[in-house]
């Protein structure tokens, strides 16, 4: 995508549908946007389908927002471990399992 504000709710939804145990979205780092504010919009977004999924008991926690720059490379790598970290303790996507899916990140 150009830019994490083009995220659709529907987009995260889907991957949790598929198997996915977790998905985090990278934006910009605020006020440093292209778009202006994609970033702002994309964090609102995700936290708005963590509501959701924590309403529907499957749990927010699978999904997070990180701001970095293109220039970042480690912190991409310490977020990917970080939520790697996370989703092991939590375990597999609850939908996978009840549809007989494997898991897997998004």
């Amino acid at each position: 995508m150009p830019c994490s504000g083009t995220i659709d709710h529907r987009v995260i939804m889907h991957a949790f549908e598929d198997g996915a145990d977790g998905v985090f979205v990278a934006g910009c780092m605020e006020g440093d946007c292209h778009f202006l504010k994609g970033n702002i919009r994309a964090k609102k977004r995700v936290q708005h389908v963590k509501q959701i999924l924590d309403e529907i008991g499957f749990g927010g926690e699978r999904l997070g927002f990180y701001n970095l720059s293109a220039a970042q490379g480690q912190r991409f790598a310490e977020i990917v471990k970080e939520m790697t970290e996370k989703i092991l303790q939590l375990g597999p996507n609850p939908l996978a399992k009840s549809a007989g899916k494997e898991g897997g990140a998004a």
